[in-house]
């Protein structure tokens, strides 16, 4: 059986975007790393001047989402989704 599943490398671990549910603990996995691929800001509309308005209105923000208790809302759709199951 072969299933992808998106995910982050983040502090020598890899983070899901979504938890599997059929497939059992233990469970062998190969991970393939993906290169970067750039975002055309230009296509959205977004010019040089409006993205660095951008980062630097949103790294107010940065110190916030790093800190550990805010990692419950990395799986947040997940577990969203399992409460609607029940």
């Amino acid at each position: 059986m072969l299933k992808s599943i998106e995910g982050i490398y983040r502090n020598g671990k890899i983070e899901l975007m979504q938890v599997p549910t059929d497939v059992r603990d233990e469970t062998h996995v190969i991970v393939t790393f993906l290169e970067p691929s750039p975002i055309d800001l230009q296509e959205r509309g977004i010019d040089e001047a409006h993205a660095a308005d951008l980062r630097a209105r949103l790294a107010t923000f940065a110190e916030d989402w790093d800190r550990p208790e805010m990692d419950i809302y990395d799986e947040y759709d997940a577990a969203k989704a399992r409460l609607q199951t029940r």
